[in-house]
């Protein structure tokens, strides 16, 4: 988002209360990924807030007082202007890149969802979700996995983050997935079974992979085989299910989901384990990455028997295998969630 991109760097001073009955404190405001990020005066994550999701909850009033949600709950009270103006210029840009309810995308999206209505009651909920999942754009999967990250925050605590900490994840996720990759990688410190896929290209993984391991190639093994799972299992794909048709429809002709929904499949989704996913080609992307197989099996299994096809047929040596991290980067990954 051009908007976006020309406040990346931009931060700011505010007072943050994360429910109506704690202390307010000072803050630091800044913008990451697709969210608004609060930190304290120690530079520790407090909150990760969806950007599509921020709500001002005092139009024309300064300071301004904005929410990560229309529950206004939580708050952060900003006086600078320039910060103001960002995040509503942000605001603006995503608003004005969703389809206004009620208006269908053309005559060519009331042509296939008149086709997809007629398929008949027993056909119309897959086809349907079948024809949102190829008509959603990127940008907004991108909102919905933003909003689904700051509702799953509430159940898994802030993701982690440290600047050594994010430097070396962020060099572990090009090690496993290519430095192409716009795949985003964050760890969180609770609750998500090993890791969670969302929608747009997020994948969380639990503290527990880079702190209870000594070896780096056991997260990137659980990053290659969540991507995997990501490709062959889209994420929305998930959300829809879970949602139901009503809601799958108003995605399809608004462009939106609303966030109670979202909140439900959070609570829903946190702590399950990826779905099923192909031996060979996890084996094959293994070998892109030039990662050997093994740690990811033995952490997935102890004992190996459920896990036998990727011992056996690891395709890389991983004394022949380019390096993972280095050890200040692997120290620095296993402290990112300030232990």
């Amino acid at each position: 988002m051009t908007a976006l991109d020309q406040f990346a760097k931009l931060e700011s001073l505010g007072i943050w209360r994360p429910d109506p009955d704690a202390q307010r404190r000072e803050v630091v405001v800044s913008f990451g990924d697709a969210t608004l990020i609060i930190r304290d005066s120690a530079d520790r994550p407090l909150a990760h807030w969806s950007l599509p999701a921020v709500v001002r909850m005092n139009e024309g009033t300064r300071p301004a007082i904005f929410a990560p949600d229309d529950d206004g709950t939580e708050t952060v009270e900003i006086d600078d202007d320039l910060m103001i103006d960002a995040i509503e210029k942000v605001r603006k840009a995503v608003n004005r890149s969703r389809p206004r309810p009620g208006r269908l995308r053309g005559v060519g999206a009331l042509v296939s969802i008149a086709a997809v209505v007629g398929l008949g009651v027993f056909w119309a909920p897959n086809a349907l979700r079948d024809h949102t999942l190829t008509a959603v754009t990127d940008a907004t999967r991108s909102a919905i996995g933003a909003t689904l990250l700051g509702h799953v925050q509430r159940l898994t605590g802030s993701v982690c983050d440290s600047p050594r900490g994010a430097l070396a994840l962020n060099t572990l996720k090009d090690r496993a997935l290519g430095a192409d990759s716009d795949v985003q990688v964050l760890i969180v410190p609770d609750a998500v079974s090993e890791t969670l896929v969302l929608p747009g290209g997020i994948i969380l993984l639990n503290r527990s992979l880079v702190e209870d391991y000594e070896d780096p190639a056991v997260p990137a093994g659980y990053i290659i085989a969540a991507n995997q799972a990501r490709i062959e299992n889209d994420p929305l794909g998930d959300v829809l299910n879970d949602a139901g048709i009503r809601a799958t429809f108003q995605l399809l002709t608004t462009g939106e989901m609303s966030s109670d929904i979202l909140r439900t499949y959070a609570e829903h989704a946190v702590g399950q384990p990826l779905p099923s996913i192909s031996t060979e080609q996890l084996l094959a992307r293994f070998e892109a990455a030039q990662v050997s197989s093994r740690p990811f099996a033995y952490a997935t299994d102890i004992t190996g028997q459920s896990t036998l096809a990727l011992i056996e047929a690891n395709p890389v040596n991983p004394t022949q295998a380019p390096l993972i991290l280095g050890d200040g980067d692997w120290v620095a990954l296993q402290g990112i969630c300030g232990n």
